[in-house]
C-alpha cells in the first residue's frame, strides 16, 4: 500500500490535473464527453471497491464506504445525464 506523503502527492497530483482538464472543456462538449467516458466511472468504483477491501482500522472502512457511495453516486450520474443527453435527440411524439 502506498504510505502518507506519497498517497497525499499522488492525490493532490490527480485533483489538480483532473481540474485543469475538465476547466479547459467548453460548455457544449461537457456532456457528451462525460456521457463518453461512463466506462471510467465503473473503475472508479472498483477502485473504490478495492481500497474498501483493504481498509483495516474503522477510520479506513468508513472512508473506503464514503468513496464507494460517491463513486457509485457518480457513475449513475453519468448514465442518467446520457439517458436525458439521447433523449433530446428522439423526435417528439407529435410530430
Amino acid at each position: 500500500m502506498i504510505e502518507g506523503f506519497t498517497a497525499l502527492y499522488i492525490f493532490m497530483l490527480a485533483a489538480f490535473t483532473g481540474y485543469e482538464v475538465i476547466s479547459r472543456v467548453p460548455v457544449i462538449l461537457h456532456t457528451p464527453l462525460m456521457s463518453g467516458s461512463n466506462f471510467i466511472h465503473g473503475i472508479v468504483v472498483v477502485g473504490a471497491m478495492v481500497a474498501l477491501g483493504h481498509a483495516e482500522t474503522p477510520v479506513e472502512m468508513a472512508i473506503g464506504f464514503v468513496a464507494v457511495l460517491l463513486a457509485a453516486g457518480n457513475a449513475v450520474g453519468g448514465y442518467i445525464a446520457t439517458v436525458r443527453m439521447l433523449e433530446m435527440f428522439q423526435p417528439k411524439k407529435g410530430d
